[in-house]
Formats: C-alpha cells, sequence, structure tokens
C-alpha cells in the first residue's frame, strides 16, 4: 500500500459511490511455488539483462538456487570498458553496451513504462523489486518513471547480490557456446572454457544482440523464425527546442523536467516512419557489439539535463524485404552496421549528417548550432548511402511533417548519426504455452532477443513468468 489512512474504510465506502471509480486490487506478488529442500536440479539462466535477471531472482527467491551465466562482465567493469570504449575507441566485444550484466537497458534512459497488458500485475512486483535495489519510490507512481545509467548500476548490483544470498550462483565472463539434447530435450550447455553444465530447464534471455548464440540454436535445431523490426538514424536536437515546442510558455517550469515527445508518419511509399527510444536531455552512444560495426543508440541519466535530447527516427522493415531465412534479419542489420563503420572512417567514428543537408541530399562539412554528443566521435558526410532507398525516402518525407508538430525538429542543424540498427532482435525463437521451445523440451526462450518483450518492463516481466513456468516443470518433473 502506498497509502494509509486512520479513515480508511469510510473513504472507501464514499468512492463506491462514484461509477467512474475503482478499487485498486491486491496487487502484491504471490509465489506459486517453493523448492523443496531435497531437489538437486539447478535450473540455469542464460543472460543477465532484465528477463534474465528477474527469472533468476524469482526463482532464487522461490529456493530454486539458479546458476546465472553471462558472457560478459559484472555492471561496474562493464561500464567501466564501455566508457572506455567511448572515450578512447578502445572496443571490446564481450563488455559493451549490449553485453554485460544489466543487459542493453543499463546504457539507455532507464524508461520503466510499458503498453503491455498486465492483469496479474507482475509489472507492481518489477518495480517493488527495483525500489527495494535502490531505485528511486517514485517509480512506484509517476506516470512515466526512468532510472537513467548511473542509477540502475547499483540496482543491477543489488540484485544480483540478493540472487547469490538466497544461494543463487552468478557466473560472469563465461560464454555458452553449444548445448547438448537428448530426444528432443535440452540436457547441458557447453561452455567456451569446454565446461559441461547439466540441467533439464535452461532459459535462454540472450538479448536482441547475441547474433553467435542465435546462430547456434538455429545449427542446433531450434524452431526459430525472421521477424520485423526497425532501422534508421539518431536525430539530436538541443534540448531546449524540444522543450519549447512541446511546453510552449512552460518550458522552464523545472516541476515538469525536460520534455519528450512520440512521433509517427505513414509515408506515400508505404513505410512508417517513427521516433523510437526518445532520450530527453542525454545523448546518442556508441552500441556496437561486434569488431568493425558501427551501431547507435540512445541514454539520459536520471537528471536528464544534457545539452542535447536524441531519439532514434526509424523505418520498419519486414522478412521480405530482406535476404531469405531465418538469420536474413541479422544479416541485413550486420551489412548496415559494417557499412557505417566504413562511413564514418573505420575508426568508430560514427556517419552523420545535419537534417538540412540531408533533405536536399547535400553532403555536410561539418556541425551546426547542434553539437553531436555520440562518442568516439562522428564524421559528416553523406548518408543517402547507410541505409537502402525506400529508407532514405521516408525518413525523407517524415521530418518535414514532424516539423509540423514540433517547431524547429526539421530544423537545418540538428544531426542526423548513423546507424540505429538494434531496436529490436530480427528474430523469434518460436516457443508455447508454457514459455518453452516448441521443438526442444526444457529449452525457455525469453525477453526481447527472442522476440517476447521490448523494454525493461516487458523483459523482466516475461523474465517472472518463465521462471513460473521452471518452477512448476521442475517439480512436477524433479531430477
Amino acid at each position: 500500500m502506498d497509502v494509509e489512512t486512520t479513515k480508511e474504510k469510510q473513504i472507501i465506502a464514499n468512492l463506491y459511490k462514484y461509477k467512474n471509480v475503482k478499487i485498486t486490487p491486491d496487487m502484491e506478488y504471490k509465489f506459486i511455488a517453493q523448492a523443496p529442500k531435497s531437489l538437486t536440479e539447478r535450473p540455469i539462466v542464460v543472460g543477465t539483462g532484465p528477463c534474465g535477471l528477474f527469472a533468476g531472482l524469482i526463482l532464487a527467491q522461490m529456493g530454486f538456487k539458479p546458476i546465472i551465466i553471462e558472457r560478459g562482465k559484472n555492471v561496474k567493469d562493464r561500464s567501466l570498458d564501455t566508457f572506455n570504449f567511448w572515450k578512447k575507441g578502445e572496443f571490446n566485444p564481450n563488455s559493451n553496451v549490449q553485453f554485460g550484466e544489466g543487459g542493453a537497458g543499463t546504457f539507455s534512459d532507464g524508461k520503466l513504462n510499458t503498453q503491455i497488458k498486465d492483469p496479474n500485475h507482475y509489472g507492481r512486483k518489477v518495480l517493488q523489486e527495483l525500489v527495494k535495489s535502490g531505485a528511486p519510490d517514485e517509480i512506484l507512481y509517476i506516470c512515466k518513471p526512468h532510472v537513467g545509467t548511473f542509477r540502475l548500476v547499483k540496482v543491477v548490483e543489488n540484485i544480483r547480490n540478493q540472487i547469490i544470498s538466497l544461494g543463487g550462483e552468478i557466473r560472469f565472463e563465461s560464454k555458452v557456446i553449444d548445448i547438448l539434447i537428448n530426444e528432443n530435450k535440452i540436457d547441458s550447455v557447453i561452455l567456451e572454457n569446454g565446461e559441461i553444465i547439466k540441467s533439464c530447464h535452461v532459459i535462454f534471455a540472450i538479448g536482441h544482440s547475441a547474433r553467435d548464440t542465435f546462430r547456434m540454436l538455429f545449427d542446433r535445431g531450434v524452431c526459430m523464425e525472421a521477424k520485423p523490426f526497425s532501422v534508421g538514424f539518431r536525430i539530436e536536437h538541443s534540448q531546449e527546442l524540444i522543450d519549447k515546442g512541446r511546453l510552449g510558455k512552460f518550458a522552464k517550469d523545472e516541476r515538469l523536467g525536460a520534455a519528450d515527445y512520440k512521433l509517427v508518419h505513414h509515408c506515400s511509399n508505404g513505410r512508417s516512419v517513427y521516433s523510437f527510444c526518445m532520450c530527453p536531455g542525454g545523448r546518442v552512444v556508441a552500441a556496437t557489439s561486434e569488431n568493425g560495426c558501427v551501431v547507435t543508440n540512445g541514454m539520459s541519466q536520471y537528471t536528464r539535463d544534457e545539452q542535447n535530447a536524441n531519439s532514434a527516427i526509424v523505418v520498419g522493415v519486414e522478412p521480405k524485404d530482406y535476404s531469405d531465412g531465418v538469420l536474413g534479419g541479422m544479416e541485413f542489420q550486420e551489412e548496415l552496421e559494417k557499412n557505417a563503420y566504413v562511413l564514418g572512417g573505420s575508426d568508430y567514428s560514427a556517419p552523420a549528417q545535419l537534417v538540412g543537408d540531408f533533405l536536399t541530399g547535400k553532403t555536410s562539412g561539418g556541425q551546426g548550432s547542434v553539437r553531436p554528443s555520440y562518442q568516439p566521435g562522428v564524421k559528416f558526410t553523406d548518408l543517402s548511402g547507410a541505409m537502402p532507398e525506400y529508407i532514405i525516402t521516408a525518413i525523407r518525407e517524415a521530418l518535414p511533417q514532424f516539423d509540423k508538430q514540433i517547431k524547429g525538429f526539421a530544423m537545418n542543424d540538428a544531426v542526423l548519426t548513423g546507424v540505429e540498427t538494434r531496436t529490436s532482435s530480427p528474430v523469434r525463437i518460436v516457443r508455447n504455452d508454457d514459455y518453452q521451445s516448441v521443438n526442444i523440451e526444457g529449452l525457455y526462450p525469453g525477453g526481447e532477443g527472442a522476440g517476447y518483450a521490448g523494454g525493461i518492463i516487458s523483459a523482466a516481466i516475461d523474465g517472472i513468468k518463465i521462471a513460473e513456468s521452471v518452477a512448476l516443470s521442475i517439480l512436477k518433473n524433479p531430477q
């Protein structure tokens, strides 16, 4: 309960008089199982993003002592590697924005709102655990809660410590390179160091960028399918411009904070262009997870007080748009990222262009009034070669339309930085109603990488649901 009163019964009775007022239901999380002390099997969780962390946390709270395997480093060391890449261009393919404890959401705006249906109030459990681990209490009641990167680091550490205190085990810098399957049932996972860990219940919460793991699962016959996703660029404006465009005369009211936006335009070529992962008072960040690739993303700190606002401006693509095959979307992403690396000068600088030049088809020679925030740096060029023609055409049509909603959005000096390709997973690992792979018993694909979530909260909720399914399965068939 967030509010207590000595006159609670009378207040509730009065509220029932109003037709449009509903009493808040019981949202307290209730565990559906408890592991017996005699149980010997330990479930495995692969990945420590929101889905993996919350799957591991719930399993640990129910007494199942999960083994959690993470290819990257703990969140503090991972943060050092990531900032070192941004400042010095020294890239670690296993410790970066995509890989490591906390997942890709750690280096983001830390948005905690979601549009998924949640009749069992799992989202409440997620928020309560985040607050318990150090997130601000306000996320329990404000409309658009967020945490920000620096605060998320401590929150993730505290969730990890809770899992360990309950008997769970977390192995960092341990990469799953293969699985053993026996009669269409998962039997074990194989680590890069040759170790084999047996378990009949393995959760794959690997995130949308674990391309080598996608390939391994595909080669092992795990049922997968290509799915739609979106690609495009990051756009930057001064936060002051966005505040004025969205808040008008109230732009400087500190109570309102940095303004955000959500835009969409349906183009004449049949494409839809929309803003994605808008970061008020934030920065554009280098988010590649592979050598020789450039990928952008956006992040904000809790205060959202940096000079620029940014968001992705992306266009939807479908399997028919790229090469045939289940992994065709992944290969399409790789091609765009490698091309962006070359356009940026082959040193992890990102290709960039002023919006005015982009709209008129001119190569940009340098920045204007908006200073690009991307590190290690940008190279001003012509972005028309960074994406297929239908994407460039769609974005060129959409930007002037967005300017009608936010004056100055298509201003000449706004900056486009490429490329944004990791909006969501390019594949879906198909599962049944029990959250298991449809053809490999005991393999539980989950979260954003498996194609079942899109953000911190939805991924964490998916992890809770999978943990419950795993617990019931173990109790039904104890090893």
